[in-house]
């Protein structure tokens, strides 16, 4: 598991709306049997976007927006293998929670 890994949502149902999730928990809390992720929704169904908070990015041809204020936890167990990685984009993820954080 690595910080910026994308993986397939794992609740099936909401494939459709909802098809990734991004890892954001920092890589030395491995024994951590949860992951602190955000969802990454499909662009055309997600509804206002703050610019900060929710970038966007293309992941598997599909173009997604990280909402960022919905992040949860998921039982590491949960994460199987990563379908692509946004590390190279951090600098925009680490943005989006500075904005929803207050660090500006």
């Amino acid at each position: 598991m690595g910080r910026y890994d994308v993986y397939q949502n794992p609740e099936k149902s909401e494939h459709r709306h909802t098809p990734f999730v991004l890892d954001i928990q920092n890589d030395h809390l491995d024994a951590v049997e949860t992951r602190i992720v955000i969802p990454l929704r499909d662009a055309r169904s997600h509804g206002m976007r703050l610019e900060r908070v929710h970038p966007s990015f293309r992941i598997q041809e599909r173009e997604v927006v990280l909402d960022t204020p919905t992040m949860a936890t998921f039982p590491r167990s949960w994460l199987r293998s990563p379908v692509a990685s946004l590390r190279g984009e951090q600098h925009q993820i680490q943005e989006a929670l500075d904005a929803l954080f207050g660090s500006y």
